[in-house]
């Protein structure tokens, strides 16, 4: 209420001045009528004198009758709204204030000063308006037009306020404080918005913010892997603040809220109180899925909604989360029982001891003369029907545990604030101080209260986390056996205290079913992020762990996955391995190759001066033979895991080989046409072209100069190819031109073998070393033709197994022409390995040649012998003179 002081201003006009006079008159009616009214209103339910006086505001009632508004513009002067419904809980919390100031005048601190603490309660009836009328009087002694001094009867400033309940009365009430600074610390106010000290310095708290609270709630649903949840608020600051804190959090868990459901925050309009009563059971009722609820609500809001979910037989497989709003109210079940509606987890704040407290209930006489004064105990002892016991006992049956403590550590905060502010001046007369002065001091105290320091924070918070509660039995209150966990809010955890949560955890809450391991959440544009279908992963992709959002990709240099895949395999390193079993045969033939050429140099060593052995070039032989070993020798390099080394090693030590041994059977064959050639021209030509050691020089030395430019300037070298689930170890030829000009001329070098072989194709059946050599070089040429293009199309780790083929072949295909038969007929066939033998086989091709030159038919000599297989190709021991 506004006071206007204006002094009368004088004139000369006597009308003028009886005008003023009778406006004077008027002014000061109306204001004894607002002061009478204001004065009503605003006593206090309970009251008690001391040097310090501090306030209480709490919910003795939980709602006021509302005021019907008619619509005309008739205006009526301020009246005393009517309470309704008794709240025992509130009385039990102004008697929790009232025990704790008297336990602090009784304390050493304050005692030891001579000084007391006095109180002044006002019942909110859970009303902002309600609350602000009690403000108002707390605030008259600092008006400026009313002052303690100035008044008959001084009115002691109240120099701090503890309450109250609600948040949205708490913001509107810490408002008004704040013109006076005059201290405010809640008790159950939550609301995150009061912890903004620019906004509200004096609030302060000894209860959390909702933003741990919040933050909790949010852990727990993630924990339990509830995603798809259910929020019900009140329509206030509170309520949504709750919310908008509880969706910040919830985003950052991956919770989805399914729907918001907002209660009015009033009780007093049944009518509408109902209708978003039911349209709130809708609700849960049209969302099957959502079986975990979010409850910022009043308790009589939540009794109400429980009575509704048991009148329509909605499922009782749910869970409801209760904020400290309700979550100790287990009376609002009334008859009805627990199973009926789900199952219950409640956070609460923090409790401590209280034996004093109930020993102050027990000792409680109605009829003394402090309760004498205590209007709030009248009223509660007539709904007793003046049952003093009865009275005493609902009391007890009402005590919130957590903010009875809260409200205990509030008044013991001021109680150590006005012991140190009046240890340092003068304070028996309530005028010596100021609430902002004690405000300071309450900042920065430290106090104990049963047997633990506290302390608020920049913020004027005392955090000190949650304990969760889980209904159980009857419907009598929480317990201290019914917690089943608690919260830390310095390390964000629960420490878990029950043992048997599997009821809890069989609860199911979620949109869409999980995504098992080797699947990823696909979310359809538009939904929430908790609505989604389960696709699989794709090859070199993987996801290990369920309701994964996306399938992690494979190191593709060094793993792979199938589709579907939990996890990532190693790539094995893959390459012709000597453990193969295709490798294993092509080493045992190559080993047969190298024992088969120690055999047959053995014995050609052993008839080296026998005619067949002349036959097959004699020294020459020796040095076919030593490139053969070197050829079978250069397949184990194509064997095992490749290395530069190895690389580099194979196709020289090859490439070598196979030139020496095609060099030397290209002299063979020029040798084999010198000698037997009829056509004189053409020895001339061969006489002067045959120069053995000449000719196997320059075949090797062009063979070095290609090996010598490819290792020098394009080196082979080890190579990798990363492939689907392995990893190929091979063989790059540094500069395939050079290795396939190195195997061309080899090829060339064939080519003339088989052209000089196969002009001596018409000498004597008997005399078929030529032949043998045309089937040698064409057994080389067609399989190194064929392994042109396998080579060039074939892929993987058997690629140097064609080569080992392709070499085998060739030297195997030399061995069966040029040694075998030799060896055979060394070994089987003596009578043919003689002087006398080969000089038969001589005279008759001579003598035939001679007779076809002539144009004479010949006769067959009877010494004619027409199965043998006896070869010869050298003239060496027949003397010169003789050819």
């Amino acid at each position: 209420m506004m006071c206007t002081c204006t002094p009368v201003s004088r004139s000369s006009e006597l009308r003028e001045n009886m005008d003023l006079m009778s406006f004077f008159l008027l002014l000061a009616v109306l204001m004894k009528v607002t002061e009478a009214s204001v004065a009503q209103f605003s006593q206090p339910g309970a009251s008690a004198p001391g040097n310090i006086i501090i306030g209480g505001l709490f919910p003795i009632h939980e709602a006021v009758v509302p005021v019907n508004y008619t619509g005309n513009n008739s205006i009526s002067a301020p009246e005393r709204p009517a309470c309704i419904s008794f709240y025992t809980k509130g009385l039990n919390q102004a008697l929790a204030m009232i025990n704790a100031v008297k336990m602090a005048n009784k304390s050493p601190m304050l005692s030891s000063l001579n000084i007391t603490l006095g109180y002044r309660i006002y019942d909110t009836c859970s009303d902002v308006t309600t609350a602000l009328w009690a403000v108002h009087d707390i605030m008259r002694p600092f008006s400026e037009c009313e002052s303690p001094e100035d008044s008959p009867q001084p009115i002691q400033p109240i120099m701090a306020v503890i309450g109250t309940t609600s948040s949205e009365i708490s913001i509107a009430v810490a408002r008004d404080l704040n013109l006076q600074m005059i201290p405010q610390i809640s008790y159950a106010s939550t609301a995150t918005i009061l912890s903004d000290k620019s906004r509200f310095p004096a609030f302060m708290r000894t209860v959390p913010s909702d933003e741990y609270q919040t933050c909790a709630m949010a852990k727990l649903l993630k924990s339990n892997k509830w995603t798809w949840v259910g929020i019900i608020i009140t329509d206030g600051d509170y309520g949504r603040s709750a919310l908008e804190g509880f969706i910040q959090h919830t985003q950052t868990e991956g919770i989805c809220i399914a729907f918001k459901a907002i209660l009015p925050d009033s009780l007093a309009d049944q009518q509408k109180l109902n209708a978003d009563i039911d349209n709130t059971l809708n609700i849960i009722e049209n969302n099957p899925k959502v079986r975990v609820v979010i409850s910022f609500a009043k308790s009589s809001q939540m009794q109400l909604l429980f009575k509704g979910l048991q009148s329509r037989n909605i499922s009782n497989d749910m869970v409801w989360v209760a904020s400290d709003n309700w979550s100790t109210a287990k009376h609002i079940l009334n008859d009805g029982s627990i199973t009926d509606i789900g199952k219950v987890l409640g956070f609460t704040f923090k409790s401590g001891n209280f034996t004093s407290f109930y020993q102050y209930l027990t000792n409680l006489q109605f009829e003394s003369e402090d309760e004498i004064k205590d209007s709030f105990l009248k009223e509660f002892l007539e709904l007793n029907a003046g049952n003093a016991s009865n009275a005493v006992l609902e009391l007890m049956k009402s005590t919130n545990l957590d903010k009875i403590f809260s409200i205990e550590m509030a008044v013991t905060a001021v109680a150590n604030a006005v012991a140190k502010l009046c240890t340092e001046r003068q304070c028996e007369d309530s005028t010596d101080i100021h609430p902002w002065e004690l405000l300071t001091k309450l900042r920065s105290i430290t106090f104990e209260n049963g047997g633990e320091m506290y302390k608020f924070d920049e913020n004027g918070d005392i955090n000190l986390g949650y304990d969760l509660f889980l209904w159980e039995g009857d419907q009598s209150d929480i317990h201290a056996n019914d917690i089943i966990a608690e919260y830390d809010p310095t390390k964000s955890g629960f420490l878990y205290m029950h043992n048997d949560l599997s009821e809890i955890e069989k609860v199911v809450s979620k949109c869409s079913n999980s995504c098992q391991p080797g699947q990823y959440k696909k979310t359809a544009e538009g939904q929430h992020t908790c609505c989604y279908e389960c696709l699989t992963c794709v090859e070199n992709h993987y996801s290990n762990i369920p309701d994964a959002d996306e399938c992690s990709p494979c190191d593709s240099e060094s793993m792979w996955s199938l589709s579907n895949s939990t996890e990532c395999h190693p790539k094995v390193f893959e390459y012709f391995d000597w453990n193969s079993g295709f490798a294993i045969v092509l080493l045992i033939l190559a080993a047969f190759g190298v024992l088969l050429l120690f055999f047959i140099s053995a014995l050609f060593f052993w008839q080296r001066n026998s005619p067949v052995v002349k036959a097959a070039g004699g020294p020459l032989c020796h040095l076919i033979l030593v490139s053969l070993l070197g050829s079978f020798i250069s397949v184990v390099f194509f064997v095992g895991e490749p290395s530069d080394l190895t690389c580099r090693a194979r196709q020289v030590i090859f490439g070598f080989s196979f030139t020496l041994c095609v060099s030397c059977i290209l002299v063979k064959s020029l040798k084999i046409l010198l000698a037997f050639e009829m056509n004189f021209e053409l020895k001339e030509l061969l006489c002067v072209l045959y120069r053995p050691y000449m000719i196997v020089s320059v075949g090797m030395g062009v063979q070095i100069i290609i090996c010598t430019v490819w290792l020098t300037l394009y080196k082979p070298f080890k190579d990798k190819e990363v492939q689907t689930e392995s990893i190929l170890l091979e063989c790059n030829e540094g500069f395939y031109v050079m290795f396939w000009l190195m195997l061309g001329y080899i090829a060339l070098l064939a080519l003339f073998c088989f052209t000089f072989a196969y002009i001596g194709r018409k000498l004597p059946q008997n005399y078929n070393e030529a032949k043998f050599i045309t089937f040698s070089m064409v057994i080389c040429l067609m399989a190194w033709i064929i392994f042109i293009p396998i080579h060039v199309t074939t892929s993987g780790k058997y690629v140097p197994a064609v080569e080992m083929v392709v070499i085998l072949i060739s030297n195997y295909g030399i061995l069966s022409c040029h040694f075998l038969p030799k060896s055979y007929i060394i070994l089987f066939k003596k009578e043919h390995n003689t002087k006398d033998a080969f000089m038969k086989n001589v005279y008759e091709y001579a003598r035939k040649s001679a007779e076809n030159i002539k144009g004479l038919p010949g006769t067959e000599p009877q010494f004619k012998q027409e199965n043998s297989v006896y070869t010869i190709s050298n003239l060496s021991f027949v003397p010169e003179e003789k050819y």
